[in-house]
């Protein structure tokens, strides 16, 4: 899978929306197999900005997604 720029909730839920479909994991068995019910696994994908990072970081874990964030260069600043 390709890397993904992650500027905002909509495009996290885009991310971990299209995982999940290449995985060939329904929402349902995501669910089943997280404990996050299908309803907040559907808010996330859809970039609800009120999801909680616990839950979000928590279905990262468990499709296999990484997140890495890249600070910027503060070579020069104070």
């Amino acid at each position: 899978m390709t890397g993904f720029t992650i500027t905002d909730p909509q495009s996290l839920g885009t991310a971990i929306r299209r995982s999940r479909k290449a995985l060939k994991i329904t929402q349902e068995d995501l669910s089943l197999q997280t404990g996050i019910s299908r309803t907040t696994i559907r808010a996330i994908e859809q970039g609800k900005e009120t999801a909680r990072i616990g839950l979000v970081l928590q279905l990262c874990r468990d499709l296999g997604l990484r997140i890495q964030v890249d600070a910027p260069d503060t070579a020069g600043r104070i």
